[in-house]
């Protein structure tokens, strides 16, 4: 099962006066990697590290990179990805940013600071399953909206909005397996859906909680 985080999170360790800054960040693309970490090196523009790793879910296969930029080899972003790979993750850019206090760690040191970083930034993000999924657009009359809401959640479906025209119209995310449930049953649903359109196929987050 993979994961991915339900909202960005930070956190901060010192460790012999060097400040580490690290910063969890979901992502659905590498150009998307790319725009954060250059957004962080601006925020911190006064730093003189910020290691980087990720993990991002494609149609090919998962595309991982990591950087201890400037650090001594392996002693950050390589930690860094090894422990987001081992807890399943996916999607997710975590980049520590280091003030330098004054004080050498050594290589040990600096392995143990940057993952204790990343392990703390983790257990402070919500967890939620990432999965390829669609993104459809559905057209309904108003007197089936309620029980079309109903259906969805009662089966876990996002609703990602809803426009109010002459019919409502509005656009959900689900799974294959919720998206054959749902376009392959239609005569014997509760309620009736004019007309649907499926938009693209997309990533997908669901509560964990939900899952297992």
């Amino acid at each position: 099962m993979l994961k991915t985080i339900n909202e960005n999170v930070t956190g901060e360790i010192i460790e012999k006066k060097s400040k580490f800054i690290s910063d969890l960040i979901y992502v659905q693309s590498v150009k998307e990697a790319e725009e954060n970490i250059k957004a962080i090196k601006k925020k911190y523009y006064d730093a003189k590290h910020h290691c980087f790793a990720y993990r991002i879910m494609t149609k090919e296969g998962i595309i991982t990179k990591s950087s201890d930029d400037g650090e001594p080899s392996g002693t950050a972003g390589g930690p860094m990805l090894n422990i987001i790979d081992k807890n399943e993750l996916v999607n997710v850019l975590v980049i520590v940013t280091r003030y330098f206090g004054g004080i050498l760690l050594g290589t040990g040191g600096l392995v143990r600071a940057y993952s204790e970083s990343t392990i703390k930034a983790i257990e402070k993000a919500n967890l939620v399953v990432e999965e390829i999924g669609y993104e459809i657009s559905i057209k309904i009359n108003y007197n089936e909206f309620e029980k079309f809401k109903f259906y969805c959640k009662k089966n876990k479906i996002n609703i990602i909005n809803s426009e109010y025209k002459e019919k409502v119209i509005c656009n959900i995310e689900l799974n294959n397996e919720e998206k054959n449930r749902l376009l392959n049953n239609l005569e014997e649903l509760s309620f009736k859906i004019e007309d649907y359109k499926v938009i693209k196929e997309k990533n997908i987050r669901k509560n964990l909680e939900n899952q297992i």
